[in-house]
């Protein structure tokens, strides 16, 4: 006759169950690191789509180990918020300006001198020569330099017509809080200009703080700053570009192969954001014409007139330790190559 189970033989019953399921089921990943990310950039920019599809290929490739959760929109504060919460542990990366890292390590802003460059074929060529130098020293101080992205040249927008210093000393110049390059730019030119974080550039904008800004194309688009103003002063001022970091802390605790995904996949993505990025530059520049705002020309004697301001900023630069004399020559000295090429 067959024989009900007593209620001790249910229980390990019903716990062999669980073992054998338990067996046989997917176990989260051992030693999972989350690797939080911060950045002023807007979520639903072109910039943001490619890092969270980059950080979607890490979890595959690494079966979960590594994940990159980002923190968009500058709800973390401004770059030296951002370098503060790495600090002490509650952030372990951020998507920076050149600016924002200068100081952690001078030199890796020496691309966005004034009127350095005044082609993007320049700007491709020195690059090609020097980001590998730059990342390296970005590392001996350590932060970990997953790729450089350009963002275009920066242009003079405002809501009045600007050609001349005289124009601009007679408005309210905003310039990036703790950018030490736009304070020198200011400076040799005899303006007053007014700090701000990027994040609140548009309240001053719609308020009448601020009636000048410099910003890249895609920039001004992108932060929604072209419905404030009506002019661009068409002279390339800058060149602007931002770098995807980790502190090597934190990056050192992954797992040598997993270390090797996040260096891959990363530089990968911020490759196709830097050539994006150029398509989506002269795109934009149509669609700041298209919306109303007035290209200005500068004179050739005009131009020598912010080219003095430039030689000048950057004298103080260097004077203040802004960047080191050797890195400023090999910039100079491949400039005089990619001009030598074209010869």
């Amino acid at each position: 006759m067959y024989a009900m189970p007593d209620e001790t033989t249910k229980k390990w019953s019903a716990l062999f169950m669980i073992s054998l399921l338990l067996s046989i089921a997917p176990m989260p990943p051992a030693h999972a690191r989350v690797l939080k990310i911060a950045t002023v950039s807007p979520d639903g920019a072109m910039w943001m789509r490619k890092m969270r599809e980059g950080a979607k290929e890490i979890a595959d490739r690494t079966e979960g180990r590594v994940k990159l959760k980002f923190y968009p929109g500058g709800v973390m504060g401004n770059d030296q918020s951002i370098l503060r919460k790495m600090r002490i542990g509650q952030l372990q990366g951020g998507a920076f300006t050149a600016g924002g890292l200068a100081g952690v390590y001078p030199d890796i802003q020496i691309y966005a001198l004034p009127f350095l460059f005044n082609s993007q074929e320049q700007v491709d060529f020195v690059r090609a020569r020097m980001d590998k130098t730059l990342l390296q020293g970005l590392e001996q101080q350590g932060l970990i330099g997953l790729g450089i992205a350009g963002g275009g040249f920066a242009y003079n927008i405002s809501t009045a017509p600007q050609k001349s210093l005289e124009d601009l000393r007679s408005h309210k110049v905003w310039i990036p809080t703790g950018d030490v390059i736009s304070k020198a730019v200011m400076e040799a030119a005899g303006v007053s200009p007014i700090p701000l974080p990027i994040s609140d550039v548009l309240t001053g904008l719609q308020t009448g703080m601020i009636d000048t800004v410099a910003a890249s194309p895609i920039g001004a688009i992108a932060f929604q700053w072209y419905t404030k103003v009506t002019y661009l002063m068409d002279a390339p001022i800058s060149y602007i570009y931002a770098l995807l970091v980790i502190d090597k802390k934190a990056f050192n605790k992954l797992q040598p192969a997993d270390q090797k995904i996040v260096r891959e996949v990363m530089a990968c993505v911020y490759r196709e954001i830097d050539q994006q990025n150029k398509l989506d530059n002269a795109k934009a520049i149509d669609a700041l014409k298209k919306q109303g705002v007035t290209f200005v020309p500068l004179s050739p004697e005009l131009m020598q007139d912010w080219q003095k301001v430039a030689e000048k900023a950057i004298a103080i630069l260097a004077k203040q330790g802004a960047f080191t004399p050797e890195m400023l020559q090999a910039v100079y000295t491949n400039l005089e190559l990619y001009s030598a090429s074209r010869q």
